[in-house]
């Protein structure tokens, strides 16, 4: 998608529809016929990034629309389409360039339109919250480059459908946030960065990862909402898994390998330290076992029911017990090297400075502890992939 990226947010500068000062039943009567033609489009803006603008709904454009993302600035509607069905590769050169396009629309929200003084109308932007990705095939590793941002659509009244998008601009997450912002304040926390800063970060993304490490088993599926700079968001579904406290990391790996014999147990290892080694509370490792799939809520599924008969045996599963998360939303850090104390705790304080900058806010109380994450089979050869991670607090973040 063009996505975009100029000055601070405000609201629409267009010259605001003008309404009857004599008649103020008339001017409400208009205002709300406006706000209920503004939820249609954005209604129609959801089903254009649901389809990846497949089709894109030209009726609610202006003819002489401009786009502008941190990389591009495009006018007129036919440009910006020609530019989105190339990511799609729904054009020849798009099916030469790229592969498996898509869109995750996080959020629309906006539009909200307010009676002025004198009688005038103001609509105020629309933002809508996504991540994209897209696999550049043209490359013979095929990389995968990820954007997560918001747009900013500046409507105007006019044209069939009663309101025009007159101007888009996007802003990436992981180049254009303001540091010291609210999170929850988009009209506040992004801005304009070099087109330099932009290349360079696309670029990036295209480099090659090298030989990886095998995975201990197939990942925990999650929702990206934000790739931002050092660090990501996600949306974890709720899961069931098996856990055990340890004091060396390969013992826990060994008790919950044997008691998960025979189920579906999920990467990563999920191990929670505490940062008072005086409090001899002991660590604990969870494997997961089962999670809510999209449409279930966001409680923990029932857990297995072997996991369940062997958790009741005691004996020699006395110290597994089953736990349950709920969904949540977490911060990430990676690192590769060994997954030690002093280096998690480092990359534990790091994520911690970034979430601050960035005004995201953690869960209380998380600053008493560590909680990592470990995806490679142990003795794996090759790159390995370990991750620090801290739930953030409702309210605390824009998802």
């Amino acid at each position: 998608v063009a996505h975009n990226a100029p000055s601070l947010l405000h609201r629409s500068s267009f010259k605001p529809l003008t309404m009857s000062t004599t008649d103020a039943s008339s001017t409400t009567l208009q205002t709300n016929d406006l706000s209920a033609t503004i939820s249609k489009l954005k209604s129609v803006l959801s089903k254009e990034y649901i389809t990846f603008f497949n089709p894109m709904v030209t009726s609610w454009y202006a003819p002489d629309v401009t786009f502008d993302d941190p990389m591009t600035s495009l006018s007129g509607v036919d440009s910006y389409q020609n530019n989105v069905d190339m990511l799609a590769g729904r054009t020849l050169m798009g099916k030469l360039l790229f592969d498996g396009a898509g869109i995750n629309l996080h959020s629309v929200t906006g539009g909200e339109v307010s009676e002025g003084n004198n009688g005038q109308v103001q609509i105020a932007e629309i933002v809508t919250r996504w991540t994209l990705k897209v696999t550049a095939k043209v490359l013979p590793w095929k990389p995968e480059a990820v954007f997560s941002g918001i747009s900013v659509y500046q409507v105007k009244p006019g044209g069939k459908e009663g309101v025009l998008i007159a101007h888009q601009t996007d802003y990436w997450d992981s180049i254009n946030i303001k540091p010291g912002t609210s999170s929850t304040d988009a009209q506040k926390q992004y801005q304009k960065v070099p087109t330099s800063v932009a290349v360079q970060d696309f670029l990036g993304q295209l480099k090659p990862d090298g030989f990886q490490a095998a995975a201990a088993a197939p990942e925990l599926p999650y929702l990206l909402l934000r790739r931002g700079n050092g660090y990501e968001v996600r949306r974890y579904p709720g899961f069931v898994g098996a856990s055990t406290t340890y004091q060396r990391r390969d013992f826990g790996f060994g008790s919950l390998g044997s008691f998960t014999a025979g189920m579906n147990a999920y990467a990563p290892s999920i191990m929670k330290v505490w940062n008072n080694d005086n409090d001899a509370k002991d660590k604990v490792m969870t494997w997961p076992l089962e999670y809510s799939a999209p449409g279930e809520g966001t409680d923990a599924p029932a857990p297995p029911a072997l996991a369940v008969a062997k958790a009741e045996e005691g004996g020699q599963w006395k110290s597994v017990t089953i736990t349950s998360q709920p969904e949540r939303v977490v911060a990430v850090r990676t690192f590769q090297d060994a997954a030690m104390g002093p280096v998690v705790r480092n990359c534990d304080r790091e994520l911690r400075v970034l979430l601050t900058r960035d005004g995201l806010i953690p869960v209380e109380d998380t600053s008493e502890y560590v909680i990592f994450a470990q995806y490679d089979a142990v003795h794996s050869m090759g790159k390995r992939r370990s991750e620090v991670h801290i739930e953030l607090k409702p309210g605390g973040h824009p998802f």
